[in-house]
């Protein structure tokens, strides 16, 4: 059967392009004949445009803001941009046509009997991402349209967009998200959905193991993966914890951080999944670092973060009690040093992998 999949996998993010591998890889396991539509729109496009200049740079006028945004791209976002286009390459099989805008999907959408529209925050209508039609398989006339742990990665549609929402859902054959939140919102909406466990969850430890490209196994650190770029809690945390544990701190975030010992702000997945593997503990206000620190059993701590984004670990976390992982800058030193008990989550987690993996093979074989 052939399957086409969308979702943001050129954000050059690592948990966005991993959770992309991971579902194709998953259905290929399954024997299915699987790619991602090469959907990249202005929004993805823009980030790593050289000509392109963010908004907090153009505050400084436009001459001064060219100088300083070219320079970023020349010293970290070029190398950075390099290594996850690699990955993607290699590692992510993609239509032959690529599409940058939902009018040319639905000009020569690419032929399959399934479409699947993925997880991460394809539906965040905070973003572009979800009042973009493309995320709502709004193309093509395959013989199936589903919704594989979708995320809208807030409690509530940003205002003026419930009508979109609603009218774009009625797509799908069949709808799955990865949140509780989301599974609400689903429901006032008028619509049912089934909790799913993100893709990352779908492959083994074995299978993320094969994608290690660097040994970290003699190094002793934390690793920080921090998406807030001012200074915040996690620094303290981090060289409080750092302190403790008698190691250094290594961050993987997309920016260079004062106070990590070594930052690979500008390497790709392949070295994000190695970090996590070797890491004696995980600082994060990210999903997908609180994921892959689950997936390998690692100890880790969540930050909230300031931008509101937190609901997608929160639930992640309360459907496994770990909400204790949560942690404010007061944190003491007993709190830090406490230890996560796998083998009372991994009973849980494995059952949630499994009815998941069912819900996708059993709405496949509807074709």
């Amino acid at each position: 059967m052939t399957i086409n999949t969308i979702t943001c996998h050129r954000a050059y993010n690592h948990g966005a392009m991993l959770q992309a591998y991971a579902l194709i890889r998953y259905l290929q396991s399954l024997g299915h004949e699987a790619v991602d539509i090469h959907y990249w729109p202005e929004m993805g496009r823009n980030g790593v445009n050289y000509w392109w200049v963010p908004a907090h740079y153009r505050r400084l006028g436009y001459k001064q803001a060219y100088i300083l945004n070219h320079l970023h791209y020349n010293y970290r976002l070029k190398k950075r941009k390099k290594a996850f286009d690699l990955f993607a390459e290699q590692f992510i099989p993609t239509t032959a046509s690529s599409f940058r805008s939902i009018d040319e999907l639905q000009k020569a959408p690419p032929e399959a009997d399934v479409y699947i529209a993925g997880s991460d925050q394809i539906w965040n209508t905070t973003l572009t991402n979800g009042t973009d039609p493309a995320f709502y398989l709004d193309f093509g006339s395959p013989k199936r349209k589903i919704s594989y742990a979708a995320s809208f990665a807030t409690t509530a549609l940003k205002p003026g967009t419930e009508d979109f929402v609603t009218s774009k859902l009625r797509n799908f054959d069949a709808i799955s998200v990865r949140e509780e939140s989301g599974i609400k919102l689903l429901s006032d909406l008028g619509y049912n959905g089934t909790l799913v466990v993100d893709p990352v969850f779908l492959l083994d430890v074995t299978s993320w193991e094969t994608l290690i490209n660097r040994n970290f196994s003699s190094e002793r650190y934390i690793v920080v993966y921090d998406f807030e770029i001012k200074r915040g809690v996690i620094p303290s945390i981090a060289k409080k914890l750092a302190r403790l544990l008698k190691c250094k701190i290594y961050s993987i975030s997309p920016f260079h951080f004062w106070y990590a010992n070594k930052s690979f702000d500008r390497e790709g997945p392949q070295t994000f999944v190695s970090l996590i593997k070797h890491a004696q503990c995980v600082i994060s206000n990210s999903f997908h670092g609180t994921a892959f620190a689950m997936i390998f059993g690692k100890d880790f701590f969540v930050v909230n973060r300031k931008d509101g984004l937190n609901i997608r670990i929160h639930d992640l976390l309360s459907r496994y009690n770990l909400t204790d992982r949560i942690i404010t800058p007061d944190a003491g030193d007993d709190t830090l040093m406490t230890h996560i008990d796998y083998s009372k989550v991994y009973p849980n987690l494995q059952r949630d992998i499994k009815q998941s993996k069912q819900w996708l093979q059993d709405h496949i074989a509807l074709v």
